[in-house]
């Protein structure tokens, strides 16, 4: 049977959040990034220095696929708007960069390796937090988040790079 994953609540996200900035390493700068935009978690592992766009008026990253790591679907592949903890992450992200990669511990020419990065963050997680709370949870709670404030499906659809689930809603450039 799989077990159900829950989104975290929004209490321990921030929690999360300020032992991230008092902490300020990379570990920590990737939950941060995935906590503010549901980004999977091998999306932000893979990322590169030259993906992240905080010069722009609203600060994204253009997530695309890379030699060393692809995305999940073809909807994957969108700009992240960065806010909160997330535009934190990115600025310490390229403030502090040394290479390509944003993780380089966790990529090389060969491939990105989620897997090592999920084990380390989820024993973080559950030593510090709430022994519910997995990296996973970030991407549920995201969408639960944008549920609360009214955003509508399509646009929530398009931040997470979840595949539409209508003919409808393959139409037309998306969102900007």
């Amino acid at each position: 049977k799989e077990k159900k994953r829950s989104p975290i609540p929004v209490e321990t996200i921030r929690e999360i959040q300020n032992a991230c900035l008092e902490i300020d390493d990379d570990l920590r700068w990737l939950v941060a990034l995935i906590s503010d935009t549901g980004m999977r978690l091998s999306e932000a592992a893979g990322l590169a220095i030259e993906d992240i766009c905080l010069d722009h008026e609203v600060p994204h990253i253009n997530l695309r696929p890379h030699p060393w790591r692809r995305l999940k679907t073809q909807q994957s592949e969108r700009q992240v708007p960065l806010v909160g903890a997330a535009l934190w992450a990115a600025e310490r992200l390229v403030a502090e960069g040394e290479g390509q990669w944003c993780f380089p511990r966790y990529i090389n020419t060969e491939g990105c390796n989620g897997n090592s990065a999920s084990a380390a963050l989820n024993k973080w997680l559950k030593v510090n937090f709430n022994s519910e709370a997995l990296v996973h949870g970030f991407r549920h709670s995201f969408r639960d988040r944008l549920r609360a404030v009214n955003c509508p499906t399509e646009i929530i659809d398009q931040l997470g790079g979840w595949s539409a689930n209508n003919v409808g809603g393959r139409y037309g450039a998306g969102f900007d």
